[in-house]
This record gives C-alpha cells, structure tokens and sequence, in this order.
C-alpha cells in the first residue's frame, strides 16, 4: 500500500527527551493497551512544539522499523478561519493511500468504507499522524476499526473527548531554550559563536521568550537576520518592548486563541493577566472575577483545556499559572480598551482587598495575642501558614501596587500584615522591599502615622540583614514621627526596637538607655506585655555590658510577666535568654533547664527558627559541660530545625559543629 510520506522534523529540534520518552510507550505496536485503538493526544500551548514532537516521534519509530505498513499523515488547520473537515481529510488519507481519481468513490459513505476497509486489511502496523486538531470530532471518523495501527493527534486543546493517552507539552527547560537559539544560530552559519560567547543574555533572551519554542525560534531569527549585532542588544530591545509578543511576532497565534474563547473565558484570561503574580490560588482568580469560586474554577478548567493556563496541584487548592507570554498579551488587550482597563482596575481593587482581608487573619494566628479567639478563616496556626506561603509571591506584588494612587492606603494597610510572617520565613528581601514600598507610599500621602510604622519595620527587616547602622536610622525616623503625632506607645515600641541595632554596633549603653525609656512609657500606658518584651530585650543589653546579675534580674522580671499574660512564646524567648544569662553566670544545670524549658515553648509554637537557636545554645552548653556526645546530637536537631526555617547557612555552620565532635 502506498502512504503518505511524513514531513521532515523542523531544524533545531531539541530539548525533548523527556516527552518523547513518554511517548515511545505508547507509539510502540509492541505495547499492550486497554484501548481498543492506541490513540496518543499531545496537547499545549500554540507554538509550543506539538508538531515537531509528534514528526520527531514518527520518524524515529518509522526507522526502528514500528510501522512496516506506513505512514499517513494530514494537518487539520483547526485553529485556521477554514479548518479541514473530517470528510475532507478522508479524501486526503486516502490519496496518500494510492487511492484516487476513477478509483476514489463518489460519496462520503463510500469513502470511509473504503478508508477502513484498507486499514482493516492492512495487517501490518501504520501510524497515523492527525496534527493541529482543533476538537475529537475532527479525527474520530477517522480513527481505525483495528487495534494494530497507532494514531498520534496533536492540538491547542486537551482533547478529552477521545478514548486517547493525553500528553500534556510544556515549554522547554533552561538549558533546551538555549540550545534551541545556539543550534538555530549555527544552522545558517557554523562560525556564529554568539550563543557561546554570550551565555547570560542568551539566559535572559530565553526567560523573556518564556522558554516557549517558537519565540525562541523567532528570536534565533532576529540574531541572524543582524549577524553583527550582540545577543545582549536584543534582550535590551525586547526588555524594553511595550508588547514583547508584537514584537517577537507572536501576538497573532494568541489573538486567534482570545478570539476564539467564550466571553467569560475571555474575560477571566485578562483578568488572570493582571493578577500580581504569574501563579495564583482558585480563591484569589475568583476574586478578580468577581465570581464565585465553583464558577471560576469551572472557568480555569476550560482555559488550562485550551493551555491558556496550567493547572500546578498542590496542597488542598490547585493554583493556575498564566505562561510569561500569554500575561504580556493579557495585558495588552486590557490596555488598549478603556473600558477593559476599568474593569482591570476594578479587579486589581477586589484582590487587593481580598489579600488584606485574609493576611490580616493569618498574621493575628502568628503574632499569638494573649486570649486571641479563632478568626473567620484558619483554624490553626498551620493553616495560616500554608495560605500566606502559597501566596507569598502575591502578596509581595500586589504591596508593591501601593506605587499607584489608587491602591495606595489598601497595599500599605496589607504591607503592615506581613510583616511577622515574612520575619518568620526568614524572607527579609521581600521584608524590606515591602517596608520601602509603604514608606513612600505614605510619605507621599503625608500620613505621619503609616510612614512611622513602615520605618520602624524597615528597621527590624534591616537589622535582621547585618545592616544595623541602616536600622538604627530608621528607627530613629519611626521614633520622631510618632513623637511628632504624639503616639506615645508607638514611640515606645520605636525606643524598644533602636535598642536591638544599638547593641549589635556595640553601642551598648545608648541600647540600654533606650530599652529604659521603652520599659519606662510602656509601664506609664499600663501594657503589661510588651514591657515583657522590654525587659527582655534590656536583658540582652545587661549581659553585653557585663552586668550578668542585672541581666539575670531582668529576663526574670521578663518571664514573671509574659507568664502573667499567657505569652507562652515571649516566655519561650524570655528562658532561651536567660539560659544564655546563666552561662556567663558559670551556672551550668540552671542554664541548660532554661533552655529545655524555651525548647518546650518554641515547638508548641512550630517556631523552627528559635528552636534551631535554642538547640545551638544547648549544644554548645553540653560541650562546655565535657559532654560531647549528648552536643553533638543537639548540634544535629539544631541544623534540622534551621533547615525547616529556611535558614541554611546557620544549619550549615551547625552540622559543621556536630561534624568537629564525631
């Protein structure tokens, strides 16, 4: 039998080991199924390499000898204006059969009856290729009777539809990305060494491609259509594109995908690109529709069917992510509409509120007030946790809206509620581009009170940094301003935290003075807990100066207090410091029960951070004790504590204590 010949791979195929892996399987007649007919559905976004897959695939498998019976193959043009039918493509199938003229029957029933009939008697296997299928009704009818012969089908859309292995394709890796720019340089000119000689811009050349195959190739284009010209002065051209897909020719295939959506599908597209990061939760794509949640997740089903976004499972929520390339898009589309943009903005103001609302809920779960009850969304610490870190890159984005007028007093309220959490997971980059945000914001608003605030956490963020001298200023700035608005609490919390830089740039007696004068208001307003705090922090200033007995009072007075209003973590911290109190006091049993007890409070708390330090102390109280054994182990549980709270280089330095006494 005569069939159709394949059309030859597209040249600079590369980067697709894994997904042809998955697909030999399946291509293989040797293979058993539960399909009555092996069908193979490789599915992505447009233009990300189906085709070249699927005709790599296939001549692999033609010259390993799989399919003796041939090849057939037809392009659907689904997604073109005038799409090839199933009744046009039998004729096609059959020409590449040997069928045609006198031989070809006259009516469409007789064409698929002759159409199965041959593949029916064809007893060796075949391989048919139906590319650029737009839905199953294009290529069920020409499915074969028989279980022998292979059918691999590619589409834009995910065809469930079809009793068929549905492989997902999604952009190339790093390193395929930019093998693809260096092997489609060097196929219109050997000697082009620019790939090699420019590693970092092609790096970046291929991030601003999305690593999406045929941006790449359209990008390898522009490199050898200017032969002379660095692959760095591409990536600043398209840095600075208003449209990167216009520009890298590629905003037609995702107008003809827009186009073709349903207006609801449509509408939440270009809200998802608006959302302030690339992958968000169900929750939060339904507040930029302003939809309920069952509603837009039916939504996002049928977009990620039609690969405009992907689905990433994870936890209890599956969260969608919109590729770089289709957001650029995205956003173009609400910019050029007036009214899109409205209702862009009005959904920007919607998640802004929704982030605020539900961060405020989980920060009131992390900062342990004394008698706090049970908020409206999280049940426990954990589930406060798991939220804030599924949408930690979001709420980062959305704080730093506060640039725009419009979201300003919500992004710096929403900033504020942040802070504890990003202490915690020791993210003090974001810590402080957060602080700063809201520092201008306010200023720029002339609200005193905000700007306050965000210079005190700024300072915290800083200090946590090594940059003490930075944190001194801007406590000193937060400590003025709430001077000059007479809030006299805040201005306590202001003296309280300057006393922490103090000490660490060795200026411990002004550290002292301004934990006095924090302890000092904090007494006068009556707040019991944070003159805890105080007392605590003034112990830490005692014990650098060598004023170990004072020292020793002080965190006593501390734990008196945090034990009067049920803080059992500030308690926690109030024994860790008085353990390391009592070391310089030489009385070793009573530190190392302080620091069991500060063990006890810190993991009730899932406080790894504190843990891990607390476990350093012990350790290094064991050692000090001639008891190596028993500090080597602490020095373990140490660096696996720190490990759990993203500290890695203080878990490092602890598995390299425990490594000194094995």
């Amino acid at each position: 039998m005569a069939t159709a010949a394949l059309p030859a791979v597209p040249a600079g195929f590369t980067g697709r080991d894994e997904d042809l892996a998955r697909l030999f399987p399946v291509l293989d007649p040797a293979t058993e199924s539960d399909l009555p007919v092996v069908i193979c559905a490789v599915s992505g976004l447009g233009g990300i390499g189906k085709t070249s897959l699927a005709l790599c695939a296939a001549h692999r498998a033609v010259r390993d000898g799989w399919f003796p019976g041939g090849t057939l193959f037809v392009d659907f043009r689904g997604y073109d204006e005038d799409p090839v039918t199933a009744d046009q493509a039998v004729v096609a199938l059959l020409d590449g059969m040997g069928v045609r003229g006198a031989d070809l029957p006259q009516t469409v029933t007789g064409q698929y009856g002759l159409y199965r009939r041959l593949l029916a008697e064809e007893r060796r296997s075949m391989l048919l290729v139906l590319d650029n299928a737009s839905d199953a009704g294009q290529v069920m009818p020409l499915v074969p009777g028989t279980d022998h012969h292979r059918v691999l089908v590619t589409s834009r859309d995910r065809l469930t539809d079809l009793e068929a292995q549905l492989i997902d394709l999604d952009v190339l890796n790093t390193e395929g990305a930019t093998d693809l720019i260096n092997r489609s340089l060097r196929l219109s000119d050997r000697s082009d060494d620019r790939a090699t000689r420019e590693p970092e811009p092609v790096s970046e050349l291929a991030t601003l491609c999305g690593h999406h195959p045929l941006a790449l190739k359209m990008t390898a284009g522009m490199l050898r259509r200017r032969r002379h010209r660095s692959v760095a002065s591409l990536v600043d051209e398209l840095r600075g594109a208003e449209d990167r897909t216009a520009a890298l020719g590629l905003r037609p295939l995702f107008e003809a995908a827009y186009r073709q959506l349903p207006s609801a599908q449509a509408r939440l597209l270009r809200l998802l690109a608006l959302a302030p990061a690339a992958e968000v939760g169900s929750e939060t794509a339904a507040a930029l529709a302003d939809l309920g949640v069952d509603q837009t997740f039916a939504l996002l089903e049928e977009l990620a069917a039609a690969h405009l976004v992907t689905p990433v499972p994870g936890g209890a929520d599956v969260r969608w992510r919109l590729h770089d390339l289709v957001r650029v898009f995205g956003v173009g589309v609400v910019k050029g509409d007036a009214e899109l943009w409205e209702e862009g903005e009005a959904a920007r103001e919607r998640v802004l509120a929704f982030y605020h609302r539900w961060a405020r809920a989980a920060d009131g779960w992390l900062r342990w007030p004394p008698g706090k009850s049970v908020s409206e969304r999280f049940v426990d610490r954990a589930g406060a946790l798991a939220w804030l870190d599924s949408e930690r890159a979001g709420l980062v984005a959305a704080v730093q809206w506060a640039r725009e007028e419009r979201y300003a007093d919500t992004a710096v309220r929403l900033s504020q509620c942040l802070g504890e959490y990003l202490y915690w997971r020791r993210s003090f980059d974001d810590w402080i581009t957060v602080c700063g945000v809201a520092r201008e914001a306010a200023h720029r608003a002339g609200n005193r009170m905000e700007e306050a605030i965000a210079w005190n956490s700024l300072g915290a963020a800083l200090r946590e940094t090594g940059q003490a001298e930075e944190a001194i200023v801007a406590h000193i700035r937060a400590r003025d301003l709430f001077q000059t608005v007479g809030d006299r609490l805040r201005e306590a919390i202001a003296w309280n935290n300057l006393g922490l830089p103090l000490r660490e740039a060795d200026r411990v007696e002004e550290a002292i003075d301004a934990h006095t004068r924090a302890l000092d208001l904090y007494k006068a307003a009556g707040d019991r807990p944070r003159e805890a705090i105080a007392w605590n922090n003034l112990g830490l200033a005692l014990r650098q100066a060598g004023r170990v007995e004072e020292a020793i009072d002080a965190h006593t007075r501390a734990l008196d207090l945090y034990k009067a209003v049920g803080d059992r973590h500030g308690e926690a911290r109030a024994w860790n410091n008085l353990g390391a109190t009592l070391q310089k006091a030489a009385r070793l049993e009573e530190e190392v029960e302080a620091y069991e007890k500060a063990l006890e409070g810190f993991r009730d708390f899932d406080d790894w951070y504190e843990t891990g330090r607390t476990l350093y102390n012990l350790a290094l109280a064991h050692q000090h004790a001639a008891r190596p054994t028993e500090a080597r182990a602490h020095y373990l549980q140490s660096a696996a504590a720190y490990t759990r709270a993203n500290a890695p280089a203080d878990a490092a330095y602890a598995q390299s204590r425990a490594d000194a006494l094995t």
